[in-house]
């Protein structure tokens, strides 16, 4: 109905005006024009309402288009994955007033800081805690996670990072107009010094230093006479000081240490060497020949593992474990490699030598911890 009106408003506002302008008379083009205004109004009725729905159209496709650029959790994760794996290439921000070396990603409403956190520790480790309920750790700076911090300055109310190669991920909450928002950005992070360590520094100095490890301000306290006892041997110091300062965690998302009181299964130095004892026992025969399995006189004693399966070990012959060497064996029969050096050496060089067996120096510059404890 609404049509039709419409094209009988035209038609007698286009006739109107073809008297107005062609009519005999001036009563006749007075009359017209009288006739052709209620047309013309109503024309100009129609008009401006189109113009406004196209308006309101274009206002709510850019709204569509602001929601498909907040991403869920599940999209979050996989944006960070690719930055995270692109290499050491410089990012810029598109926020208004944050500058380069970092991209903050658009967080979907519904999605909780706990999720977020949840979500992100599954993939890179347990988080370290930068800020919380509005305050900063004074002590953060460039090795520990500032990058993350400086986007958004004394607007931070909460953050949480995760080191990965050459970048830093965070995720927190900061103020703005609108209230408080979720944030989730992916930063460049700065390699770890270790050229400056003088030159008479300790293989366990030199891990923590190439892989920037703050621990969070926290060692572990560990009673080694028990976990000795429990053993039956003595334990190399390297070893011991790699564990109270890292924990239970991983050395570039690769190599895991055992550790006493681990909180993964199967990741406690004791539990697992007596699993490995028992296993051996009942099996009657070691399945890692030519070694046998520790308590057995210069067995094999295990203290790590890779995410390939790849297996680390000491080989306890002789009285001090101090003289110990490391042999490592991959997935496949008879791959066993001696390393005649301490487990902190093997850490240190596996992670900056590319010719070593097991290097991750080959597929990162920036090397990291990644703990998986609380």
């Amino acid at each position: 109905m609404s049509r039709l009106l419409g094209y009988a408003m035209t038609w007698a506002a286009l006739m109107g005006s073809i008297t107005l302008r062609y009519g005999e008379s001036g009563e006749d083009r007075l009359m017209s024009l009288v006739a052709a205004l209620p047309a013309w109004g109503y024309i100009g009725f129609r008009v401006r309402r189109e113009i406004r729905g196209i308006k309101e159209d274009g206002k709510l496709e850019r709204m569509r288009r602001e929601e498909r650029k907040l991403m869920g959790q599940d999209e979050l994760l996989d944006a960070i994955t690719r930055l995270a794996r692109r290499g050491a290439q410089p990012l810029q921000c598109g926020v208004a007033g944050h500058g380069a070396g970092h991209l903050c990603l658009a967080v979907a409403g519904e999605i909780s800081l706990a999720e977020l956190v949840e979500g992100i520790s599954g993939r890179y480790g347990v988080s370290r805690n930068l800020a919380m309920g509005g305050y900063a750790d004074p002590t953060v700076d460039a090795t520990t996670g500032l990058p993350l911090l400086a986007p958004f300055g004394e607007h931070v109310v909460d953050m949480r990072a995760w080191a990965y190669g050459s970048w830093w991920i965070g995720a927190g909450t900061v103020d703005s107009e609108g209230g408080v928002r979720r944030v989730v950005l992916v930063a460049e992070r700065a390699a770890p010094v270790v050229d400056g360590l003088p030159v008479d520094a300790s293989w366990v100095e030199r891990v923590v230093a190439v892989t920037g490890w703050a621990g969070g301000g926290r060692t572990r306290t560990i009673d080694w006479a028990a976990v000795e006892e429990r053993l039956g041997t003595a334990l190399p110091g390297d070893y011991k000081q790699l564990a109270e300062i890292f924990g239970d965690g991983a050395f570039d998302g690769f190599l895991s240490l055992y550790v006493p009181d681990a909180g993964l299964p199967g990741m406690d130095v004791v539990d697992h060497a007596e699993y490995l004892a028992r296993f051996e026992s009942r099996e009657g025969v070691s399945v890692w020949q030519p070694y046998g399995v520790y308590p057995a006189p210069g067995g094999l004693l295990q203290w790590g593992t890779s995410e390939q399966a790849d297996e680390f070990y000491w080989l306890t012959e002789g009285d001090d474990p101090e003289g110990w060497p490391v042999l490592a064996q991959e997935e496949i029969p008879d791959s066993w490699r001696r390393f005649d050096g301490s487990v902190a050496e093997f850490v240190f060089r596996m992670l900056t030598e590319r010719g070593h067996p097991f290097s991750t120096a080959r597929y990162f510059d920036t090397h990291w911890f990644e703990s998986h404890e609380p």
